[in-house]
């Protein structure tokens, strides 16, 4: 027994021992972990190049996709102009244009379709701008002002204007109904920062409580409907479902002014929006303060939706859609100008095929954009069950 016990312990110690005196291995050479391997020079130079050539390929294909998107808005544009119940030859359109086509082609194409063309296009690109940043800041592609009661509060705010502009015998125009639609839109997404604040802003709520304030919003809608004169009412009714018909030139000017003001903006804060998408710690750890970048991101955008509102009404899931359809064909998570071009192109689009598609009855835009992006709603949230179920 005393030969085994003293064999035992000298096998332990000899363990020990041979703990206490392995080699230490030399980094990269042995069976460890990656985490706990130090890369070299050359691994760190391998990195660096990999990073910068999908850098390089990333920028390359933001800037074929943006061309693509670009030629599809010219062709659509010009056939805006060609195509109608009054149909025009390409090139009576553009003598048109520069001033030599004959008196119809002037009035059609001058009055009536380029100016329509041209509000389809700015309103587009401002829903879709105002969609991206939403949806970035918050992280989460339900997040678009359309669905959290953004354009709900716009709504409300222009529908009661236009309501008591009758009752007090005030002729209601763009002028008054862009303002009230910026301080509907304002109020609305304050109130909903504010529900959805918990010491930080979460993804998750931040749509739950959107969701209920564009609920009460839209009730609240409903019932200055029901105390509006005929007129109004049907005037509204319009307006709610978004439409370009009839738009002219003061209408290009009140989107063109705001959107030189605000697209400059929305450029120089792109940076600290690409570095908030890694979240509000990762943010603050670079020196990015994040909540001055977050709030001025909030008013450009809630800029870019109320005018765009006011001007064209709330066109349906434009500012849902433009932004996850460019992020997937650029490949990167943000995509401020192929995002533009892609609503422009969804609403220029969707407007010719309003105009033609059971002529010489013309549609509201709104009606085919919500048909477009239904079933896209429908899928994402299919999709996000599924990966939900399986983790």
């Amino acid at each position: 027994m005393t030969t085994t016990t003293s064999t035992t312990t000298t096998a332990t110690t000899s363990r020990h021992a041979s703990v206490r005196t392995a080699p230490a291995v030399a980094p990269g050479t042995g069976p460890t972990s990656p985490s706990t391997t130090t890369p070299g020079p050359e691994q760190l130079a391998a990195v660096v190049a990999a990073v910068r050539r999908g850098r390089t390929t990333g920028r390359a294909r933001a800037v074929v996709v943006g061309l693509l998107l670009l030629l599809g808005c010219v062709v659509t544009f010009a056939a805006s102009l060609v195509v109608g119940e009054f149909a025009l030859p390409l090139r009576e359109v553009a003598l048109a244009l520069v001033g030599r086509g004959g008196d119809d082609a002037a009035f059609v194409v001058g009055t009536l379709r380029l100016p329509r063309a041209v509000t389809a296009v700015l309103v587009g690109a401002a829903f879709g701008l105002g969609g991206i940043v939403f949806q970035s800041l918050a992280r989460n592609p339900l997040a678009s002002p359309d669905v959290i009661g953004v354009s709900a509060g716009s709504t409300v705010a222009a529908v009661g204007v236009l309501v008591a502009g009758t009752a007090f015998g005030v002729q209601v125009d763009q002028a008054l109904l862009t303002p009230a639609a910026f301080v509907g839109g304002l109020l609305a997404t304050t109130a909903i920062y504010l529900l959805a604040w918990r010491r930080g802003l979460s993804a998750y709520r931040l749509v739950l409580v959107g969701i209920a304030v564009a609920a009460m919003l839209n009730a609240v809608t409903s019932y200055l409907l029901t105390r509006a004169e005929i007129t109004d009412a049907q005037r509204a009714f319009v307006w709610l479902t978004g439409s370009v018909n009839g738009r002219g030139w003061d209408d290009v000017r009140v989107m063109a002014l705001a959107l030189v003001v605000l697209v400059p903006l929305l450029l120089v804060l792109a940076s600290p929006l690409r570095t908030l998408q890694l979240g509000d710690d990762t943010a603050r750890g670079v020196g990015v303060r994040v909540e001055p970048s977050r709030a001025a991101l909030v008013v450009v955008a809630l800029g870019c939706v109320s005018v765009a509102t006011a001007v064209a009404g709330p066109v349906a899931f434009v500012a849902f859609v433009a932004g996850p359809v460019a992020r997937r064909l650029v490949g990167t998570p943000l995509t401020v100008v192929p995002a533009a071009l892609t609503g422009a192109l969804l609403v220029l689009l969707s407007d010719l095929v309003a105009r033609t598609a059971l002529a010489p009855t013309e549609l509201p835009v709104g009606i085919v954009t919500g048909l477009v992006g239904a079933p896209y709603l429908l899928w994402l949230l299919t999709r996000a069950n599924r990966l939900g179920r399986t983790g």
